[in-house]
């Protein structure tokens, strides 16, 4: 059978208890036409890029599935129809993965990761006023202009003019 990765994003209001069961009940009907759901991932409440149907947080869950066409289509027609979820969408895929997806790593490394291999900064020390740098902006020596230290563009001429 083909393989499928589905990820469903459901509204804000609703508690979690109620997406797990919402979960379960798309799984029911994987499991009743025929296929297997071999992972659920539930990434938590998380922050829309753009508002959806008025909503600016979503559940998100994964699933991946092992399932004939028919299920997923069924499935994907009963997404459509619960009012609960805001977005969904199914990709096939080649091979699923085993592990944790990356969304699931990327939440464990926190909310910033680690520095990976660079290390500790350490201590930057005393960094003194950086008063060799210079000004900002690449000018140089040149002296900028102050309001009010340019010419009159229009000086009167002497001698009248007629």
């Amino acid at each position: 059978m083909p393989l499928y990765e589905n990820v469903f994003i459901a509204r804000q209001d609703i508690a979690t208890p109620q997406v797990d069961q919402l979960t379960e009940q798309f799984a029911a009907i994987v499991e009743g036409l025929g296929g297997k759901v071999t992972k659920k991932e539930s990434w938590g409440l998380r922050s829309l890029t753009f508002r959806i149907k008025k909503n600016r947080k979503g559940h998100y869950v994964l699933m991946n599935l092992d399932a004939p066409p028919a299920a997923v289509k069924e499935m994907e027609r009963n997404m459509q129809i619960h009012e609960d979820v805001i977005r969904f969408l199914t990709v096939r895929v080649d091979e699923l993965e085993a592990g944790p997806s990356a969304m699931l790593q990327s939440r464990d490394r926190g909310e910033r990761g680690d520095r990976g291999d660079r290390g500790d900064r350490g201590d930057r020390g005393d960094r003194g006023d950086r008063g060799d740098r210079g000004r900002r902006g690449g000018g140089g020596d040149r002296e900028r202009p102050r309001f009010g230290d340019r010419p009159d563009p229009v000086a009167p001429v002497e001698g009248g003019g007629q």
